[in-house]
């Protein structure tokens, strides 16, 4: 584990970053030593210095679920990010793409939970059970580290290139529809650029919920009643940029569009 003061650096010099829409050198270059609990120490001391200036958290994210997004990304296990308040938009947003670093966009399903979810055995019914209903979202992916050369100690320090979301489109109880089969078309302007299935986060979007409550055991941690968590990607990252309009098509689900500028 790396020394406590330089945990404390590299939160200071991501969250300086954020705040100047910057990139800084990838971390595995220079820390070859960290790992995968120095980066959920690096995550965790963004996220209280976060709270105590005042953002509101309101769930967590879920990345590299997918072979899919395994297979974009070079990194072969899942990890997870927080979510703030200020993080998420309403369907049909205007959003300053200056706001964020190398943007891109991917297709998820949000759970939104109505009871609390805690490790370290949480399983797939456990997740049914405790959502209150599950709906349509966008990730807006914002890389603060440079992209060339990533390992999972990198993206997991960097909040798991967690930007912001959107989401709309029709909310539905998790039983009332089989969500593995739910799919989506991703446009930009008129042009289908990704589609894919849900059921290419782990089988079932809700496993990726249960792997997230099972991780969070492990640091001491917990998903609470009301937060909502993304529960990872079946599309690739899709890059966007100044002026693009992105739509993705749920079809029963409904849509959801925004639009950057």
């Amino acid at each position: 584990m790396l020394p406590p003061e330089t945990i404390t650096a590299i939160a200071d010099e991501l969250a300086a970053a954020e705040r100047n829409r910057t990139t800084v050198p990838l971390l595995t270059a220079r820390y070859p030593d960290m790992v995968v609990e120095d980066s959920y120490a690096v995550q965790n001391e963004w996220r209280r210095r976060a709270i105590a200036a005042g953002r509101r958290p309101v769930g967590r994210k879920i990345g590299l679920t997918s072979k899919v997004m395994q297979a974009a990304t070079g990194i072969d296990e899942p990890d997870y990010g927080a979510i703030f308040a200020d993080m998420v938009f309403e369907n049909g947003s205007v959003i300053e793409h200056a706001r964020f670093s190398n943007v891109r966009i991917e297709v998820e399903l949000a759970f939104v939970l109505a009871a609390p979810l805690e490790g370290p055995d949480t399983t797939v019914f456990d997740v049914l059970r405790a959502t209150e209903y599950v709906v349509p979202a966008l990730e807006i992916l914002s890389s603060r580290l440079e992209l060339q050369g990533r390992t999972i100690v990198d993206t997991i320090s960097d909040n798991a290139a967690m930007g912001g979301m959107v989401y709309g489109g029709n909310p539905v109880k998790p039983g009332d529809v089989d969500l593995r089969w739910i799919s989506a078309l991703l446009y930009r302007q008129e042009t289908i650029e990704e589609s894919g299935v849900a059921a290419a986060v782990l089988n079932h979007p809700a496993m990726g919920v249960a792997w997230l409550a099972n991780k969070l055991a492990q640091h001491g941690d917990r998903l609470e009643a009301g937060e909502i968590v993304l529960a990872g990607s079946f599309t690739r990252p899709m890059w966007v940029h100044p002026g693009d309009t992105v739509l993705a098509d749920f079809k029963e689900l409904g849509t959801i569009s925004c639009r950057f500028v």
